[in-house]
């Protein structure tokens, strides 16, 4: 391996745990951010991600070894742990 492969922070694989991150909010920030993901049909958590990664890329910042965003709705039986 290359001096400049090694520092290189390891590429994201396709199942890679994903983060959890503790964020404090005003209230009213929270509502709007909840009535707002609500009317999107996702989760405050996916409407928060989402935001992320879209101020990310319009700064210019987005990584490039991000994963694709998790589909929406309820895993395929396969992947949900279903014993059927």
């Amino acid at each position: 391996m290359s001096e400049e492969q090694e520092d290189r922070p390891p590429r994201r694989r396709a199942g890679a745990e994903r983060k959890s991150v503790l964020l404090r909010l005003d209230p009213a920030v929270h509502e709007a951010l909840q009535r707002w993901a609500a009317d999107e049909l996702r989760s405050v958590n996916a409407q928060v991600e989402l935001l992320l990664r879209d101020g990310l890329r319009r700064a210019g910042r987005a990584p490039r070894d991000a994963g694709p965003l998790p589909r929406r709705g309820r895993p395929p039986k396969g992947q949900r742990g279903d014993r059927s």
